[in-house]
């Protein structure tokens, strides 16, 4: 059946020889392992090096841990014991001495199956037993004094597919039936020859039988560093098609003149110079909302960058062209502060803006759904509400989304849909800041700008690490600001897997430091995640109005509440934080013109892991130095809003080692595509018929940001 099937990588995977139903079900179940192609495509993750023979007596002088491997005859083969004593024993001897080998498990299988007076090839670790040494559950197969392979594959396997005889070596063995049969015209080149020249890369065919069963240690690199780039080059260039495709079969609303609102605000109302980095940013947009083609670009900007003014500036410009604009946030906390910072910003430039969140009711919504659909509202800021199906606009021309990895991608598509012909242009907006490998990836058909300046008289804000023995310095620090007028925050993490210990903890504080900070002298403010929405606004309001000097919080201040005049912030058990969470909160001091502090307090025992957040954190301020950081310590899949991205299911990339292929191959396809798009060079056409196959697979989400 195997030779007589012409797309060998299409053959199903139950008839190759050594699989059969149960084991090709287990592959199916487990590792969606339908048919040749997917089981070549399923890299080991390492590797042993079965390279170096030692001899029996040179293996007794080995360390504790270290694998040897031995050649030698099999004697003495016999079941010893009963019950759970019973195991298998054998000798192994060669002309330098002999060693004992014992199984506890499959003994009777094994005593059937191994042969007495053959030579074997044994693998393991030595073990010292009564003071002789011995060698629990080797790996036993005939020795073949050719084509041996030197290096031996481990495939990731779980419980299920050993029980099946589907572990690492029942996998090579599958793998050795497979590839005798496949040549290279079965596996054809995908990456042009140019490239392969170019940087010495094996061919594909080349590059997938040695990664399964390497020669040498050296064929085995280049062809781990072939499938890196072609992975990676692959990723880039449909990223790079995706956005050349939206913007020449998607259309967008015109925004063709800088109106009077516009120029107004600009030239009376607001106030300060913009930054170099904002003016950058909004030449960008404008260019693009020009051009008739529709926008979907994203604004990375560290805290305090000043993203929202940007995007106040490109709602006027939406407005003076006859249209809506709409701000969606993840939190009513931070909809409502954008709606208070807006409305103020823009109180004499006779707009109107509305606020709308699922606490909004009764006559008051229906009287908002009312003039928005008239297209009385200019400006709608809300939650998730907004994309809800009674929410129409008249003439929707932008959408903004703050924080968008918040948001699921469902909700992201429908402000997609709020308006006809053409979508609104959409801009999303995030102060986390992304390392570039993954802007490569994750948002590599996005546009992206950065605001990376801060606006001028910002103060860098000094980070220190404190012991929890420090504490009564740390409230000295605390009482000292707020004798100079300032505010101080005091954050607790938030513990998903207990809510409760999580209350406790934050209750435990709070009393120590009503304790150090008593009434009436302070006043002190405290919020969580399980307060009623008006209880939690009423506590930051007073916070804010300078009426509460210490704000106790969880996590729920991370984004959202902007005052300038708070000078200080403690973050308790800094340990349970990740890196960005703490840029985060740290981002919300600094705000005004004075000198502001973090203190990261923890106890003595910190992980390796806690030690280096903790050491970035002091180090720097610079959110896209920390983002690296963060991803070489957690990985890509754990960064915020990167979770629900496939683009992240690597097969043998990995971001956090190959960032250096990663550039090259967006380098090389953006070279590709810049001059030739539509891949009708004779030299691209094996790349354009590869990715015509994969283009099926692809999906609509990829254009809503």
């Amino acid at each position: 059946l195997f030779l007589k099937n012409k797309n060998l990588l299409k053959h199903p995977i139950e008839y190759v020889k050594g699989v059969g139903p149960k084991k090709a079900e287990a592959l199916q179940k487990e590792l969606q392992i339908f048919n040749v192609g997917d089981i070549l495509m399923d890299f080991p993750f390492r590797y042993v090096d079965k390279s170096e023979f030692y001899t029996i007596s040179q293996a007794k002088n080995v360390g504790e841990n270290e694998s040897v491997q031995l050649v030698g005859i099999l004697q003495n083969l016999q079941i010893m014991g009963e019950g759970r004593r019973k195991r298998l024993s054998a000798t192994l001897r060669d002309d330098t001495g002999r060693l004992q080998l014992v199984w506890f498990k499959g003994v009777t299988w094994l005593y059937d199956k191994l042969q007495e007076g053959a030579r074997y090839v044994a693998y393991g670790k030595l073990n010292d037993f009564n003071g002789n040494k011995n060698m629990p559950h080797p790996e036993l197969e005939i020795y073949k004094p050719t084509n041996r392979p030197t290096l031996d594959a481990v495939y990731h396997s779980t419980d299920g597919l050993t029980k099946k005889g589907l572990d690492s070596k029942g996998r090579r063995n599958i793998i050795r039936n497979i590839l005798p049969h496949i040549q290279a015209t079965d596996i054809p080149e995908n990456i042009p020859q140019h490239l392969l020249t170019q940087y010495k890369l094996p061919s594909r065919y080349d590059a997938i039988v040695q990664i399964h069963q390497p020669n040498d240690k050296n064929a085995l690199k280049s062809a781990i560093n072939r499938l890196k780039y072609e992975e990676l080059f692959m990723i880039q260039m449909k990223l790079i098609l995706s956005k050349i495709n939206r913007k020449n079969q998607l259309k967008g609303y015109c925004f063709e003149k800088v109106g009077e609102k516009f120029l107004q605000f600009f030239n009376h109302e607001l106030g300060f110079e913009l930054t170099g980095a904002q003016k950058r940013v909004i030449k960008e947009i404008r260019q693009e909302v020009n051009a008739g083609s529709h926008m979907n670009r994203l604004v990375q900007g560290d805290v305090g960058s000043g993203k929202t003014i940007v995007a106040f500036m490109v709602m006027l410009l939406a407005i003076d062209n006859g249209f809506q604009a709409a701000l969606m946030a993840p939190t009513e906390v931070l909809a409502y502060q954008h709606y208070k910072s807006l409305s103020e910003t823009g109180k004499n430039l006779d707009i109107s803006i509305e606020f709308l969140s699922g606490s909004v009711k009764g006559k008051k919504r229906a009287a908002i759904l009312e003039r928005l659909a008239a297209g009385e509202i200019d400006i709608l800021i809300g939650t998730h509400a907004l994309v809800e199906p009674p929410v129409i606009f008249k003439n929707l021309g932008l959408g903004i989304i703050d924080e968008q990895h918040r948001f699921g991608v469902k909700q992201r598509a429908a402000l997609w849909k709020k308006n006809k012909p053409l979508p609104p242009h959409i801009l999303v907006m995030t102060a986390t800041p992304i390392p570039r490998t993954l802007a490569m990836t994750v948002y590599g058909d996005l546009d992206i700008s950065l605001i990376d300046e801060l606006p001028p008289g910002r103060r860098e804000i000094q980070t220190l690490h404190k012991y929890e023995s420090h504490r009564l310095t740390v409230f000295k620090m605390i009482a000292d600001e707020i004798a100079k007028g300032r505010q101080a925050y005091i954050v607790y993490p938030l513990i998903e897997e207990n809510e409760e210990l999580e209350l406790t903890s934050l209750y435990e504080g709070m009393i120590a430091i009503e304790r150090s900070f008593p009434k009436p002298k302070f006043q002190i403010s405290m919020v969580h995640g399980r307060m009623k929405p008006d209880d939690k606004e009423y506590e930051m309001q007073r916070f804010k109005n300078g009426e509460t000097q210490i704000m106790v919080a969880t996590t729920v201040i991370e984004v959202g509440v902007n005052v300038p005049n708070a000078t200080l912030m403690v973050i308790e058990h800094t340990e349970r934080f990740g890196l960005s969470q703490l840029h985060q909160l740290r981002g919300r001091v600094g705000r005004g013109g004075e000198q502001s502090y973090c203190v990261l307090m923890s106890g003595h025992k910190l992980t390796k892991e806690g030690r280096k957040r903790i050491e970035t954190m002091v180090r720097t301020t610079n959110g896209f130095e920390i983002a690296d950081v963060d991803l070489q310590l957690r990985g890509p899949g754990n960064i915020e809003g990167t979770q629900q991205s496939g683009v992240l299911k690597f097969n043998i990339a990995n971001l956090k080692e190959d960032s250096r292929i990663l550039a090259v191959a967006r380098r090389d396809a953006d070279d590709i595509l810049k001059n030739d798009p539509a891949l009708n060079d004779s030299k691209f056409q094996a790349l354009k018929e590869f990715l015509s196959t994969d283009a099926a697979s692809r999906n609509w989400w990829s254009r809503v940001s």
